[in-house]
C-alpha cells in the first residue's frame, strides 16, 4: 500500500497548477507522470538512495521533482 501524505498532495496540486499555466494539458501530463513514478515503487521500493535519516529519494523520470518515501510495516509513505 502507498500512502501519499497531505503535504505531498499539496505539492502535486501546486505542480499541476504550475505546469498547466505553461501549456494546456501539461499539468495533466505532470500528474500522470508523477503517479506513474509513484506506482513504480511497488516494484522498485528500497533501491533508491537514503536521504534525510530513513527517507529514500526517487527522482521523477520526466519532471524536476523528487519522491521521498519510507517503508513502514508494508506501507510506503
Amino acid at each position: 500500500m502507498i500512502r501519499i501524505l497531505d503535504a505531498a498532495k499539496e505539492d502535486l496540486i501546486n505542480g499541476y497548477s504550475f505546469y498547466e499555466r505553461q501549456g494546456q494539458g501539461l499539468g495533466e501530463y505532470f500528474l500522470n507522470s508523477l503517479y506513474s513514478d509513484i506506482d513504480s515503487l511497488f516494484i522498485y521500493r528500497g533501491i533508491h538512495p537514503i536521504r534525510f535519516d530513513r527517507c529514500h529519494c526517487m527522482l521523477s523520470t520526466r519532471f524536476p521533482f523528487a519522491v521521498y518515501y519510507t517503508m513502514e510495516k508494508g506501507i510506503l509513505c
